[in-house]
């Protein structure tokens, strides 16, 4: 195992932080995308997010060679994939509109509660990923996660702004 593949599967070392270190990836992963957000708006948290993506498929390959264990809970990169594109419902709004990215603060809310639950909970495809039991499976199912997640921020967005107020 590589060192640089050890320091992008654990996303700086954030893997090994317990309890719950998929949960403590997905929180670093929200002050990351925000300064993506902020330094190069979405166009740069897409870049970044599809670059930890790549490179995580091949750290989570190179972490996990010759081990039984596919998906070992130090692997993080994979919840801060998942997490950047829940963002991602956030980001595009805020920078095409020009809106300052902290007032959708309760997106944030969202993106995070949904992704975990998502992520945690597996439905439908996000299993169906989990369950392929190599690198890409690990990266797949937090992408699918994110996805839902993103998808259930878009929802709640047009709930509120368009239903209850």
């Amino acid at each position: 195992m590589t060192i640089a593949a050890r320091l992008i599967a654990t996303f700086g070392g954030v893997g090994y932080i317990r309890p719950a270190s998929g949960t403590w990836g997905s929180l670093v992963a929200l002050p990351v995308g925000w300064g993506l957000h902020v330094l190069g708006g979405f166009p740069l948290l897409v870049g970044a997010t599809l670059l930890a993506f790549g490179t995580g498929v091949w750290a989570t390959r190179d972490m996990t060679a010759g081990r039984r264990n596919h998906d070992p809970s130090e692997i993080v990169v994979d919840e801060v994939v998942g997490q950047w594109i829940a963002l991602w419902a956030l980001s595009y709004p805020a920078w095409r509109m020009g809106i300052d990215i902290l007032n959708l603060w309760p997106g944030w809310v969202a993106a995070f509660v949904l992704f975990r639950l998502f992520d945690i909970w597996k439905p439908g495809p996000v299993g169906w990923a989990d369950r392929r039991n190599d690198a890409w499976g690990v990266m797949l199912d937090d992408v699918i996660a994110g996805v839902l997640a993103a998808l259930g921020v878009v929802g709640l967005a047009a709930l509120w702004h368009g239903v209850l107020q």
